[in-house]
């Protein structure tokens, strides 16, 4: 008797095996920090089936100015297959309890309680798949007094210092744009479940992973969340260098210096013409060019203004760390992007192509199969139900 072939595998995926070829996961979360730390999962090899429900994920619903589509939805779920269930029906459900005990892999991000309301809690589906690694991501965490609220990526900046900190000295709080803590939370999404995989290996047995967005927030703030003892609250904890690093107008532009090596402070000094500045010992430390950046920074300034800023760009070359400020747009076309083979175009049923990042992690051996666009509302329902003898 032949093995009928796993509702996982999708037809779509190509080329080289990856690390995690074979490995089946279940995605049933929303938004970013879920979703994505599947889609790195599937750069890897993994099989993933994004279970939505009726209606869709919202982030399908957000603004997005790609014609017919949305960019932050196709960015953060490729290389998945994609199925509608509503779990309140009992032959939806049916379907999700045989997914699960096929899959190695389920990930969600509803709040603590809601899955033991729905009938997927973890306890249940370890029941029915004991090698089953169940991946919760939570705004708080398991327990405490917040732990039934639900957590966005501005919300817990604002909660744990980073706006605080983001903005400048004596100004006012600051987001910072581009999800951060959700793209870190989907990398320990990631990270913990291969180290579970990996485990599993020696064991035979699954578990649960637990990943939130607070304590995501607060790992991205180690070197801040620090206290000594007998400490006062209110020291500073920023980790901004000051002095002389950071962003400068240029003659047509910003332009962003890091000189925090004495090599490299001498070498800024000697090509901006303040070689006086480089052998001054009232400036032969970070700590001394912060306390006296008042000093320098005026007249760094005057100089970068003279120039535009590529032509600093080239001239500090390797000798002093530099970028000038770009759009996002030039990534797709720059040369190191291209050279590292980070964006690749994807084919897409309605856009016909169109151009993404693609595997995050390099591999020598096990380079990992082909990506492909995130699915269409419900587009796998057909062949997931005809793979599991269903019409």
């Amino acid at each position: 008797m032949t093995t009928p072939p796993s509702v996982f595998r999708s037809r779509l995926r190509t080329g080289a095996p990856g690390p995690l070829s074979g490995v089946k996961v279940l995605d049933l979360s929303a938004y970013i920090a879920g979703p994505y730390g599947c889609a790195l999962l599937a750069d890897q090899g993994a099989d993933v089936i994004k279970v939505e429900p009726p209606g869709g994920d919202n982030l399908r619903q957000y603004p997005s100015t790609l014609a017919g589509e949305n960019r932050a939805f196709l960015g953060v779920n490729r290389s998945k297959q994609g199925v509608v269930l509503d779990l309140k029906q009992p032959e939806d459900m049916g379907v999700l309890l045989d997914l699960a005990v096929e899959a190695d892999v389920l990930v969600h991000n509803f709040r603590p309680g809601v899955p033991e309301r729905l009938g997927i809690g973890y306890e249940r589906l370890a029941s029915l798949n004991p090698r089953l690694i169940y991946c919760a991501v939570t705004g708080y965490g398991e327990e405490g007094p917040l732990r039934a609220k639900a957590g966005y990526d501005q919300v817990l900046q604002a909660m744990t210092g980073m706006c605080a900190l983001q903005g400048k000295r004596d100004g006012p709080p600051e987001l910072t744009y581009g999800s951060p803590v959700d793209y870190y939370a989907a990398a320990l999404v990631a990270g913990g479940v291969a180290s579970a995989l990996f485990e599993r290996e020696r064991s035979q047995q699954g578990q649960y992973v637990g990943v939130s967005l607070l304590r995501s927030a607060l790992a991205m703030q180690s070197a801040r969340m620090v206290e000594g003892e007998g400490e006062a609250r209110d020291v500073p904890r920023d980790m901004r260098s000051g002095g002389v690093t950071g962003l400068y107008p240029t003659a047509d532009g910003y332009i962003y210096i890091s000189a925090n090596t004495p090599r490299f402070w001498k070498a800024l000094c000697e090509l901006t013409g303040l070689a006086a500045f480089a052998d001054d010992p009232r400036y032969d430390s970070v700590r001394k060019r912060a306390d006296r950046a008042g000093e320098i920074v005026p007249k760094l300034r005057e100089v970068l203004l003279s120039r535009p800023a590529a032509e600093w760009e080239r001239l500090f070359n390797e000798a002093v760390p530099c970028s000038r400020v770009r759009p996002v747009e030039d990534m797709f076309d720059d040369p190191q992007v291209a050279a590292e083979q980070i964006i690749a175009p994807i084919s897409h049923p309605t856009l016909r192509s169109y151009r993404g990042v693609t595997r995050a992690i390099k591999f020598g051996r096990t380079v990992g199969p082909e990506p492909f666009a995130a699915p269409a509302l419900d587009q796998d329902a057909r062949e997931l139900r005809r793979r599991r003898g269903r019409p």
